[in-house]
């Protein structure tokens, strides 16, 4: 079991960062190391690397260890650092915990495996728990609730979350019915930092006494996060409200509507207008479109000074 963290290290507002890869698809090392400085200019307080945004699942392990490695690099302590680390067994769970902590990643954070045969609750708890209690580095679960391959019931989860190695939660489960599991789980256990990743509606986890957020959009909406938390710790919920609001606008401008239909390619194609990506390029091939590209300059015009773009 690796040394805890310091709770205060991870709570805050995260980011759940996307990776830059070069046109012919490598790993691009100038823009993860722009990518750390534009996350400290935001006021991010940590990065989860190689997550669904970071395209984890879809890279090769060589091309997960490059990119921590550049990421810690330019970090250079500034920032924590947590990596997904999700797969079907116990034992390449753990295999992968060793790469991304030789790498430099101080968190090692499991979704739901992708493919799990047997996948009852007992076999599904059997699986975290030994991942979690042997592994060499801290613990975050990333709950996907009923978005993930393999259902993690209702009726695990709080036992997951009890696990001492576990540290924080990435809650992305958009169910108040699991919202109140991890809430309860931190009654028993203050020390475990929860952090909600459904990002539309930030304002209702902070109310039920969520930690911090966790943000696929962290890298651009950052600024306006930290805003909104710093409302909501002076428990000013109108100020909030107005804040999520306006998050979502720009949400909405940089993933293509409401229907989210440019998702990746319109977030790569900000960033690259940005000067922090050189490149569009991925794995998922979500479609960028004319008006997708007229929504996200409109958003650079608009929000200039959150973006980070503003002298």
């Amino acid at each position: 079991m690796g040394a805890l963290p310091e709770r205060s290290r991870m709570t805050g507002v995260w980011s759940a960062t996307p990776t830059p890869f070069t046109a012919d698809g490598r790993v691009d090392p100038v823009a993860a190391q722009r990518l750390v400085e534009h996350h400290v200019r935001l006021g991010v307080r940590g990065l989860f690397l190689c997550g669904t945004c970071g395209e984890g699942p879809w890279m090769t392990d060589e091309q997960r260890g490059e990119f921590i490695r550049a990421v810690a690099d330019a970090a250079g302590g500034r920032l924590t650092l947590a990596a997904q680390v999700t797969d079907n067994s116990a034992r390449r769970i753990l295999r992968n915990i060793e790469a991304v902590r030789d790498a430099g990643a101080e968190i090692a954070v499991i979704a739901p495996p992708y493919f799990l045969l047997n996948s009852t609750p007992e076999n599904v708890l059997a699986t975290y728990r030994e991942a979690i209690r042997q592994s060499h580095l801290p613990v975050g679960i990333y709950d996907r609730g009923a978005g993930g391959a393999v259902p993690v019931p209702d009726e695990i989860l709080g036992e997951i979350y009890a696990e001492d190695n576990v540290v924080m939660v990435k809650d992305s489960s958009s169910d108040p019915g699991r919202r109140r599991i991890a809430l309860e789980a931190r009654t028993d256990r203050p020390q475990l930092a929860l952090l909600t990743g459904n990002e539309f509606d930030c304002v209702a986890y902070l109310r039920a006494g969520y930690d911090g957020l966790l943000l696929g959009g962290g890298i651009f909406n950052g600024k306006l996060a930290a805003r909104l938390m710093s409302a909501a710790g002076r428990r000013d919920w109108e100020a909030a409200e107005t804040l999520q609001q306006r998050m979502n606008r720009l949400m909405w401008d940089v993933y293509g509507g409401r229907q989210i239909a440019c998702w990746l390619s319109g977030l790569k194609y900000l960033l690259v207008e940005m000067g922090v990506f050189r490149t569009t390029a991925g794995f998922l091939r979500y479609p960028l479109t004319p008006e997708c590209r007229a929504a996200v300059k409109q958003a650079m015009n608009r929000e200039a000074e959150v973006l980070g773009l503003a002298p």
